[in-house]
């Protein structure tokens, strides 16, 4: 029963063993929060100073004067509170001791108003200074932690709750207490009903403040987890499509997917499995990163999309992801630009030459997401995938390097010439396709 109130109430809890990341994003937006909090103390103790010195004294007024020690004493320690959130040294009990030194100076200023007006003590009840504790209580909401909140809260409570036992114990023998309402407007008696109206108040606002602050604390620790997991998702795939999954509408499910005319490169090492063999599994590892990160450049300056790893094989998407209008030329400059890097330069520690195949199709196919409820894959497939797949292979007969298909040809008639090379008859199609290699 009270798991389902909490849970209605202050909405789903986060678990406490969230990743080091995300707790030093938390703690960035924190030490931000603080400095904001800093800077509009100092706005407000800066306000009030000037309101001060503007508004002219009255006559009856006493001599004493509290309130330039107040201000003084409150800028000093906001400017303290400042520098320390700025080198990052605000340790909790700093903080809580800032809480107590905003309420303590307010009410201790409220208190001097009945020396500085010549009144009894019950005069400062009815200040309408009272209403800042409201402001400090809010300033608190900057920052997501609901403790600072509660404590603000707390503390304003108690400091009125003082306040108005001194009042009423001041005058032995006359407490000024009055349950007249209209006298108690009228004149310098106390109305605990009016007081205790004000305390409620306070714990009011304070715990409604307090419920909402930890309601968006936990909505902004999810929304912390699920931007560093979109971080962490486009480091695994590329990053239109983690942006394309986490901002769909809906969940994404299996079978989802929408047909676009695009162009794709098949890549694979010519050779790699007697390469492999001369190397240790990290030699191996180290070797075709430095691989795939030149690779990649090449991939990103044509405005093409790492689809998908195998091995040593990369799925090049062109207008599958993103919109672009010419993915065929696009696509042959991938192509043409990653096999003239490797026959120009050597990879990983033992310098190995990495000669690359690619076959490059445009046409149809269906770009989505494939496989089970809570394991999926975001691929392209169809008819024109195979065929650059096909081409691909097709260099080993060859002795080419880039094989493209006719529709590539077609889409790019001005990027270069094209000798023809073979016909084909893919599996699943009736007519053959015409296969073509550029020339250099």
């Amino acid at each position: 029963m009270w798991n389902q109130l909490a849970l209605f109430i202050f909405g789903e809890k986060i678990g406490a063993d969230l990743p080091a990341r995300v707790r030093e994003a938390i703690t960035e937006q924190q030490i931000a929060s603080e400095r904001l909090i800093g800077w509009v103390q100092l706005v407000l103790v800066v306000t009030f100073g000037a309101l001060y010195a503007l508004a002219p004294p009255p006559a009856e007024m006493a001599t004493f004067r509290l309130e330039p020690w107040a201000l003084g004493l409150y800028f000093a320690f906001t400017l303290i509170r400042l520098v320390c959130a700025y080198k990052r040294c605000l340790p909790r009990w700093f903080l809580v001791l800032s809480v107590v030194m905003d309420v303590s100076l307010l009410m201790v200023l409220i208190w001097s108003f009945h020396i500085k007006y010549n009144q009894p003590p019950t005069f400062y009840l009815k200040a309408p200074t009272m209403i800042y504790v409201f402001i400090f209580i809010a300033l608190r909401a900057l920052r997501f932690e609901p403790r600072y909140i509660l404590i603000t809260g707390g503390v304003s409570v108690l400091g009125w709750l003082a306040l108005v036992l001194f009042a009423v114990s001041a005058t032995p023998g006359d407490t000024m207490v009055t349950r007249n309402y209209v006298t108690y407007l009228t004149s310098n008696a106390i109305l605990i009903g009016a007081e205790v109206d004000k305390m409620i108040s306070i714990v009011v606002v304070t715990l409604v403040l307090a419920a909402a602050m930890l309601r968006a604390q936990r909505a902004f620790y999810r929304a912390a987890l699920d931007h560093s997991a979109a971080e962490d998702l486009s480091r695994f795939v590329a990053p239109e499509v983690a942006d394309r999954i986490t901002s769909a509408d809906r969940a994404i499910q299996p079978g989802d997917g929408e047909l676009r005319f695009a162009s794709f490169v098949f890549t694979d090492i010519e050779a790699f499995s007697t390469i492999s063999e001369k190397l240790t599994s990290a030699e191996l590892a180290q070797t075709l990163n430095d691989y795939f990160c030149a690779v990649g450049q090449i991939i990103d300056n044509h405005g093409g999309i790492i689809t998908q790893y195998q091995g040593d094989a990369i799925l090049i998407t062109f207008n599958a992801v993103t919109p672009d209008l010419g993915h065929a030329a696009n696509a042959v400059r991938t192509a043409t630009a990653i096999k003239e890097l490797c026959e120009n330069r050597t990879f990983g520690p033992h310098q190995s030459w990495l000669l690359t195949r690619c076959g490059v199709n445009t046409g149809d196919a269906s770009v989505g997401a494939i496989g089970a409820e809570h394991r999926l894959a975001f691929t392209v497939h169809g008819d024109d995938v195979n065929v650059a797949a096909r081409l691909e292979q097709l260099n080993k007969e060859f002795g080419t390097y880039v094989l493209c298909g006719e529709n590539t040809v077609e889409a790019c008639p001005d990027l270069c010439k094209f000798r023809p090379v073979t016909e084909i008859t893919v599996r699943g199609r009736q007519q053959p396709t015409k296969v073509f290699a550029p020339l250099d």
